[in-house]
């Protein structure tokens, strides 16, 4: 969507030194920038690079307000936000407020303003969606699921029964919601597994992201929830009854068992594997396939905890030297 660089600064909160009047129309890198588009630096030594570029103008940090530009600047606190918010701001809608012939809308379900619903789509009974919601070709919607504001359901993706998601919540394609928990009991006389119950439901809060292909499970009795602003990324699978805190990252093919707890900005590499009734406490940074053991629980805001059982990172790479050092004495 194009728009003048004076409209954009002030949607950004942005200083603009130069030209007001000239329009974009889209971000890029440096490296495919066009005489339309936005690029950003955040460090002083790529600031000629990118006025050398054919980009139409940059955002940069305070560092940049003195510079003898060639091109309009937008002078950030924090260019690569600010990028980010950008690219929002020019991005082309692509959702078309309709309900497409082909998509199943029961009568009792309750459609704001301006939702778009794709073909294929299915809508259990009462289900609920807010204005300026997106549901996409194939998705299903479970009887009395209930989905706010400004929504971007994409294809393919599956709410089940009873499950909630707040404003603005993104989920990409294939992902399941609110299927039922893998909790089963032994009959010790036969050997033989049944289900225990899995009645509860999943909440989401708002301004959630759930990537591609992810699995998140109802709670049990309960609820599992995820909290404001957390974004969880592709292939990751969330168990009965898991807590998530707020601003929580998650990356992919990590796996949470259930009644797993994870407090407010927690990170967590790809491939983390954490055991069931583990805590992980506020700001903790879990590396690249950790493994936490049940009940364990993980303390310390900023500390980075690496291996499997997963330790602080320097005690990790401490062991790691003592037993190199180890092996080598031996051979």
């Amino acid at each position: 969507m194009k728009q003048t660089l004076r409209d954009l600064a002030e949607k950004l909160g942005c200083r603009l030194l130069g030209d007001t009047s000239i329009t974009v129309t889209s971000v890029s890198s440096l490296h495919s920038a066009t005489s339309h588009s936005l690029v950003f630096v955040e460090d002083a030594q790529y600031l000629d690079a990118a006025l050398r570029s054919p980009a139409a103008a940059v955002i940069a940090g305070e560092f940049a307000a003195s510079a003898t530009a060639s091109k309009p600047i937008l002078i950030s606190a924090q260019p690569r936000l600010t990028f980010a918010r950008a690219a929002k701001l020019l991005r082309h809608p692509d959702r078309n407020p309709a309900i497409h012939p082909a998509a199943i809308v029961p009568p009792s379900a309750e459609i704001g303003k301006n939702v778009s619903i794709g073909p294929g789509a299915i809508l259990g009974e009462r289900v609920k969606l807010g204005h300026e919601t997106t549901i996409g070709a194939g998705s299903v919607i479970g009887d009395d699921a209930v989905i706010g504001n400004h929504c971007r359901i994409d294809p393919n993706v599956t709410v089940y029964p009873g499950t909630t998601l707040g404003n603005r919540v993104v989920v990409q394609a294939g992902a399941v919601l609110g299927s039922e928990g893998f909790g089963y009991v032994r009959d010790s006389q036969t050997g033989r597994y049944e289900q225990s119950p899995q009645i509860g439901r999943l909440v989401i809060e708002d301004d959630v992201e759930i990537g591609a292909n992810s699995t998140l499970d109802r709670g049990a009795l309960d609820e599992t929830r995820i909290r404001r602003g957390s974004k969880i990324d592709n292939l990751v699978h969330i168990a009965h009854n898991v807590q998530i805190g707020h601003d929580v990252i998650i990356a992919a093919q990590t796996g949470l068992s259930g009644s797993v707890t994870v407090e407010d900005n927690v990170v967590m590499g790809g491939q983390v594997g954490i055991g069931d009734h583990a805590r992980i406490e506020s700001g903790a940074m879990l590396g690249g396939q950790c493994g936490i053991l049940p009940k364990k629980i993980l303390r310390g805001k900023g500390v980075v905890f690496w291996g499997t059982p997963a330790r602080p990172v320097r005690e990790y790479l401490k062991e790691l030297a003592f037993v190199t050092r180890s092996v080598k004495q031996n051979r």
